[in-house]
């Protein structure tokens, strides 16, 4: 073989290394800015729902606010309830993005999330029909269970939010 072919040769290989490695190289990019760009959603996802539960638990406490007095004001806690009410609605449709960003465990800790939500709304609604019913002999009771299905609440949205620190690489 002569020197020239094997130059030659020589040169073909090196090319073909070079491309390879640029090819992979391109790829591994690709990937990591795709896994990036998921992350982003996901993490967009997450931080909307989150500001909606905040925005909707705020509501609701102001609903159990108006339903302290011995004799609540009912414009002021059907008022309430309306708030309340639009506000969950946009959990709900933030909750629907997380459920289609996943993964599993995020969509999962939303689930007991929006569990808790309901078992603590469905004592706030009672409480709101009795105050119309003009029924206050459950008041203490609802008000003790209220009180304890937040705390649950509560705990649902702290393990969501781990779950979703966790899915981003956040985990302490």
């Amino acid at each position: 073989m002569d020197a020239g072919l094997a130059a030659l040769l020589g040169a073909c290989v090196g090319s073909l290394a070079t491309i390879g490695a640029a090819l992979v190289n391109g790829r591994a990019a690709a990937r990591s800015q795709g896994d990036q760009w998921r992350r982003q959603h996901r993490r967009d996802a997450y931080a909307n729902y989150l500001g909606a539960l905040h925005d909707r638990d705020i509501a609701m406490d102001a609903v159990f606010g108006a339903l302290q007095p011995e004799t609540p004001d009912l414009r002021d806690v059907d008022d309430k309830v309306h708030r309340f009410v639009a506000l969950a609605r946009e959990v709900h449709r933030a909750a629907e993005v997380v459920i289609l960003e996943g993964p599993f465990p995020t969509v999962e800790a939303a689930d007991r999330v929006a569990r808790a939500s309901g078992d603590l709304s469905s004592v706030m609604r009672r409480m709101v029909r009795n105050a119309h019913a003009e029924d206050f002999s459950q008041k203490v009771v609802d008000t003790a269970l209220a009180a304890e299905r937040e705390r649950a609440l509560y705990q649902a949205v702290k393990d969501f939010r781990a779950a979703a620190s966790d899915v981003l690489g956040n985990a302490n």
